[in-house]
């Protein structure tokens, strides 16, 4: 068990995440103690997109290919179409989604962050929600699609869209509470 304000979160993103599917869950999760980084490629700030236009930019505290594992006991990937998109064409962002997973730790994905768990090959056989425009994707991937705020299956969280936050970050919260989760591969 990982009590929340001794977790440390990662938080992978570029250019196009959904605003509030990065800053929400970034800004509730440090509110409730958790030590919260964002990496993204190149380790640089990071453009959001807020619903129907370009937002202002993250900061972001290291690139994904300097994040290491053993650091984190969450991993997050928020959505928007451009963000997860550019991210599953990223080696080193893959290899980490596939790494937290195999390792049982908590990886929670919002709107169409689940495309990156598609690219990593672990939704196989799980239960999961997302965007309803690439929830066909998840089906052909494998997955078990359901259409709820949150579906959580063995510490893999996914999430629809930027009204299901608050229901994503409590669930978040409690997987973290209850710590590593061992798990077949999808």
């Amino acid at each position: 068990m990982t009590d929340i304000t001794d977790a440390k979160i990662l938080i992978i993103a570029t250019d196009g995440f959904e605003k509030s599917e990065l800053e929400v869950p970034r800004d509730k999760l440090r509110e409730a103690g958790a030590t919260v980084h964002v990496a993204s490629p190149d380790g640089d700030a990071i453009k959001s997109w807020d619903e129907t236009d370009w937002g202002p930019k993250a900061d972001v505290d290291l690139k994904i290919s300097d994040a290491k594992l053993d650091d984190y006991h969450a991993l997050v990937l928020p959505g928007g179409q451009i963000n997860p998109d550019i991210l599953r064409t990223k080696t080193e962002a893959i290899s980490l989604v596939k790494e937290f997973t195999r390792a049982g730790k908590i990886v929670a994905a919002i709107c169409h962050g689940p495309w990156m768990l598609i690219e990593a090959d672990v939704v196989r056989g799980r239960e999961m929600t997302s965007y309803p425009s690439i929830r066909t994707d998840l089906k052909n991937a494998g997955a078990n699609v359901v259409d709820k705020q949150v579906a959580i299956d063995n510490g893999i969280i996914t999430s629809r869209n930027p009204d299901d936050l608050d229901a994503f970050v409590s669930k978040i919260i409690e997987e973290v509470r209850e710590g590593k989760h061992p798990r077949q591969a999808a």
